[in-house]
């Protein structure tokens, strides 16, 4: 019954809030020549006076008289002009406070009756906290308030800060991650926890702070994957391609075959090279001949590219390297990169001179494979 009553006197009140104005707006002006019309009937009675006790002669008085007599008929057809559109906004604005005072009411009740729900007993705050019926956010205020009080319950931000990190509440995660583990001090899966949200929060990349958080869980548990991939994500952003590669490598080594994170982590081993260290600079693996035959044309360009990439980087660190220039430079031209192959074997050149018999052998190539070989001893 209160909820009925607030409604009807929240209802009165914005219905007194729109018809005022209305109101004010449907009375009726003052005529624009109500004076002017005053003043001739005054005017035609001191006539009448000043006939009577012989101060103007009957002619003059009858002159006068007619001459006031026009003016205020003209003053009269002047109001009678203007009345049709008072009277006409007076209409409109009768249907307008019609319409606030008895069809707003009307349709927002028709509203809640469909879509509100009417018959649903008063659910307080408080009782709604008590019992949330899975509801989460009512989950969250609960905890929230229950922190609100005791904010030294570590428990309890531990419990909440997975919950912010599952609904997209990032700030909220660090912060709760971060109390959890002064309260109740660190584990892998709290700082792992804290640094993910980190990582997240500074849109994907792996910060100094997100990579010490890691490390020190791995210090706890030196097998906890979530850190070891973070980890070697960093690598990556950084940079170090070989290092990732390895830090990847060992992952996939140690994950289970079911593991849901293996196919995330064997992209990335992909995208860095798709070989191990121990491999050869650009040879592929028997594990990756195996997959080669089961892939695509496609996915097996895509996987040359990543050897090609691979062999480029080790290139770079140990160029002293004759059978890996002439591989490099014939996976350029499988690729059909001739330009790529061409500025490998100028690479090449710079370490093993083309007088020398290094050089004449990837020139020897160069010229088996078509490449121009005009300037690029230069």
């Amino acid at each position: 019954m209160l909820f009925w009553i607030l409604v009807a006197t929240l209802t009165a009140a914005v219905a007194a809030v729109l018809i005022l104005p209305l109101m004010r707006a449907g009375e009726a002006p003052s005529s624009p020549h109500s004076h002017d019309i005053e003043v001739y009937r005054d005017q035609l009675d001191e006539l009448k006076r000043d006939q009577d006790s012989g101060l103007i002669g009957s002619a003059d008085a009858e002159l006068a008289r007619a001459e006031v007599a026009r003016r205020l008929l003209a003053a009269g057809e002047s109001d009678r002009n203007v009345a049709p559109a008072v009277s006409q906004r007076r209409g409109a604005n009768r249907l307008a406070q019609a319409f606030v005072l008895l069809c707003l009411p009307v349709v927002g009740l028709c509203l809640y009756l469909l879509t509100g729900s009417p018959g649903v007993p008063a659910q307080p705050l408080a009782a709604r906290l008590a019992d949330p019926n899975g509801d989460i956010n009512v989950l969250i205020a609960k905890a929230e308030n229950h922190l609100a009080v005791n904010p030294n319950d570590g428990a309890g931000w531990d419990l909440l800060a997975p919950i912010y990190m599952r609904n997209g509440r990032i700030e909220e995660a660090v912060d709760a991650y971060d109390r959890a583990i002064r309260l109740l001090g660190p584990t892998p899966a709290r700082l792992g926890g804290y640094a993910e949200a980190l990582v997240v929060q500074s849109d994907g990349l792996v910060t100094t702070k997100a990579q010490e958080a890691f490390q020190q869980a791995l210090t706890i548990d030196p097998n906890d994957p979530r850190s070891e991939f973070y980890l070697a994500l960093g690598l990556k952003q950084e940079g170090k391609k070989e290092e990732a590669l390895t830090a990847f490598n060992r992952l996939v080594a140690t994950s289970p075959a079911d593991a849901p994170w293996l196919p995330l982590v064997k992209q990335h081993v992909a995208e860095l090279g798709g070989a191990t260290s121990a491999a050869a600079p650009g040879n592929p693996s028997a594990e990756d001949v195996a997959a080669a035959e089961s892939m695509t044309s496609g996915d097996r360009q895509e996987m040359i590219r990543g050897m090609v990439e691979s062999l480029e980087s080790r290139l770079k660190e140990n160029p002293d390297n004759l059978e890996g220039w002439a591989r490099l430079i014939r996976s350029h031209v499988v690729l059909d990169q001739r330009d790529k192959a061409a500025a490998a074997l100028k690479e090449g050149l710079k370490t093993f001179p083309a007088d020398g018999d290094g050089g004449k052998q990837l020139l020897a190539l160069a010229r088996e494979l078509g490449i121009a070989t005009d300037g690029v001893t230069q």
